[in-house]
């Protein structure tokens, strides 16, 4: 079992064209410019250098904003995609090295001990797979089923994945209690169509993966590798026919299974759970559970799987859990099938970008709260404070005038509306990491020992109050997330930097892109899942039926819309699994407009370098989605990721009648869509 702390984030062309210069054709105001006193990004805050004029935006507005961007910017050999989000990624790295550097020096820093430990690499070498041997004698000295169902709890509390996962987290019914949640698990590949549909690409992945198996067994010192890891194969390939779709997995009400652990019992006869849980946590009651036909699935292969088997995958995850802070010989395999085949990155990250990750996997918050104190000013989170007060005002503006929501829902959504918390940049309390033991030079120990303080920590929360303080994410991240169950929306202070938001731009630039990245997390807690939380963060039916069918309604559209994006000849985009984010998207992008035109306080604002307010918003928000795939990533996302591709991200502009306003786009344009044709949701 891989038991994690599982936290809700949120969270996503050439017929006729429109060169820059026309865009100043219906202004009301004579251009001006911004000096580049400030702005980071051109003259006011957006890339004019990176757009493709050429290509009109009623054909392709991603390819308009960023064409020259996309065709002369190269993907790094240790990236699998690059854009906006991995920029900002690498600047994050290097401002986090200049603070382990420093932490690496401090005695008693328990950041600069494992940072230390992790970069020397001659060390890790020298000891070879020494530290890991004990454990593996252990996987190997198991004789029966009943020993290896008593191996798995503590498997679990070292971090190494099996054929379940759990973590304990909010009860979606009652949000006020912690409770043990678990779910499908048990295969190595990322997606069961991996194993179930029949193509040359998966075919391909497929061969590589039993080869990956085999040559980790061989790592291990086992012999009789491939026919070992064909068995791997065949076990996953029955698991992965009875876990449950992505689509299913996301559903909040589906995967909401609440039972006592007799009931548990109950599903799972060929591996009874309780006594395994009873290991993890005695208190642990009641459970809800994910998948609770895929469990019942697994158990039933569990029971007629040899032992010889089980053994041997776990001795692969073991292997792979490690892999990091073991010799390249066992790391270089890993990352060749996970990293290469699958993501098509040529090669590894620098070892000082690994050591930084698995820095921050250990004690994070420690490292975080160094960040935060230098990297994120005051005026920064200040400015944030007003752009988020004004979205969400758009977003209460926005309920109060939807035709489709009854009056008495509206009440309801208001009231949750009024009931955010918004986290802004860093966390108000840390994290306690004292009875953690850290050893300069012990790197495999020290990976071990945080997987297991992670496990008791996590277990820890049972019978305590919420941590309404903790963080799902680093201040160090470059992302944002919506929390349900604690309806928060949470910026961490990468994020608030070029191109998403920058104090000294222009307005309209930071509305397109943080404002409009707010508007995404707001609503996700009215999206096709979140609208399903009430104020209180719970789990309930609080909108009428006339309501659930507008809604229905419009994003069946939207599936609609995403459906016809075909990326490759043989795959698309799916618009059922990505449609929250579609959502997320097109209600943010919606919401921020508004935001931007009421803080102009009804003056038209100026045009700059040839472009009004409303282009500079639009482009603004193209900006922020720029991004070079390679085919396996991108390919992968397809099937993973609930995040449709950036230019289709980009695209969702189609449906805004502000945007036609703006860039009065040709009725032939590819990407045009009749008034009648676009979908409106808020």
């Amino acid at each position: 079992m891989n038991f994690a702390n599982k936290l809700a984030l949120a969270a996503s062309v050439s017929l006729a064209s429109l060169a820059t210069p026309s865009f100043a054709q219906e202004a009301q105001q004579p251009p001006q410019k911004v000096s580049k006193d400030g702005a980071q990004l051109g003259t006011f805050g957006f890339d004019i250098a990176g757009m493709d004029a050429s290509v009109s935006p009623a054909d392709d507005f991603y390819l308009f904003a960023n064409g020259k961007w996309a065709a002369t910017t190269a993907i790094p050999a240790d990236k699998s995609n690059y854009g906006m989000f991995t920029a900002l990624d690498d600047l994050s790295k290097d401002r986090v090295k200049l603070v382990l550097d420093a932490e690496k020096d401090r005695k008693g820093s328990k950041a600069g001990d494992v940072y230390a430990s992790y970069v020397d690499q001659a060390a890790v070498e020298k000891k070879g797979l020494a530290p890991v041997q004990p454990w593996l004698k252990t996987v190997r000295g198991v004789k029966s089923k009943a020993d290896f169902e008593k191996l798995m709890p503590i498997a679990a509390r070292n971090g190494v994945g099996a054929l379940f996962g759990g973590y304990v987290g909010q009860d979606d019914k009652n949000p006020d209690v912690y409770i043990f949640q678990i779910y499908q698990s048990g295969t190595g590949l990322p997606d069961r169509d991996m194993y179930l549909i029949e193509n040359d690409k998966f075919e391909g992945i497929r061969k590589a993966y039993k080869d990956y198996l085999a040559q980790m067994l061989m790592l291990a010192g086992e012999k009789n590798a491939v026919a070992r890891a064909d068995a791997i194969f065949a076990m996953e390939k029955k698991i992965a026919a009875v876990q449950w779709t992505r689509e299913d997995s996301s559903d909040a009400t589906k995967t909401y299974n609440k039972m006592s652990l007799q009931q548990l019992d109950a599903i799972t006869p060929g591996l009874k759970m309780s006594p395994i849980l009873a290991k993890l946590s005695p208190k642990i009651s009641d459970v809800i559970v994910s998948q609770p036909s895929a469990l019942t699935g697994i158990s039933n292969i569990y029971a007629e799987t040899d032992l010889s088997v089980l053994k041997d995958q776990m001795l692969v995850n073991s292997l792979s859990t490690f892999s990091n802070v073991l010799p390249d010989a066992v790391a270089d395999t890993t990352f060749a099938f996970y990293g290469t085949t699958l993501q098509g990155t040529p090669q590894r990250e620098p070892r000082w970008k690994r050591g930084i990750g698995l820095t921050e996997g250990t004690v994070g918050d420690e490292v975080g709260k160094a960040y935060a104190a230098k990297y994120f000013p005051p005026e920064t989170k200040a400015a944030m404070d007003v752009l988020v007060k004004n979205v969400l005002a758009a977003m209460g503006r926005r309920i109060d005038n939807l035709a489709w929501m009854q009056p008495e829902t509206k009440v309801k959504a208001r009231a949750k509306l009024a009931n955010f918390t918004t986290k802004i940049g860093y966390p108000d309390r840390w994290k306690d990491y004292s009875t953690l033991k850290i050893v300069r030079g012990d790197v495999f120990g020290n990976d071990l020992r945080s997987n297991q303080w992670g496990f008791d920590d996590n277990m820890s929360k049972l019978g305590q109050p919420i941590r309404r303080w903790e963080w799902g994410m680093l201040p160090q991240t470059v992302n944002a997330y919506a929390n349900f169950g604690m309806n928060e929306v949470v910026f961490p202070a990468a994020i608030l930097q070029p191109p998403f938001f920058d104090a000294k731009a222009d307005a309209a630039v930071n509305y397109g892109g943080i404002g409009a990245v707010i508007g995404h997390e707001i609503s996700h807690h009215f999206d096709d899942q979140g609208s399903k939380y009430d104020a209180t963060g719970k789990l309930s039916d609080w909108w009428t039926e006339s309501d659930v069918k507008a809604f229905e309604a419009a994003g069946k559209k939207l599936i609609a819309q995403y459906d016809a994006y075909k990326i490759f000849p043989d795959a698309s985009v799916k618009g059922e699994f990505t449609l929250g984010e579609n959502i997320g998207d097109l209600a943010g992008l919606t919401i921020a407009y508004d935001a931007y035109r009421t803080s102009l306080n009804g003056k038209e604002p100026a045009v700059l370098d040839g472009m009004t307010g409303d282009q500079r918003f639009f482009l603004g928000w193209a900006q922020v989605w720029r991004r070079n795939y390679r085919e396996a990533n991108l390919r992968q996302r397809l099937i993973t990721d609930p995040h449709s591709p950036s230019t289709q991200r980009a695209w969702v502009v189609r449906n805004l009648d502000k945007w036609y306003d703006a860039f009065q786009p040709k009725a032939d344009g590819k990407i045009y869509l009749k008034p009648e044709d676009r979908v409106r949701i808020w």
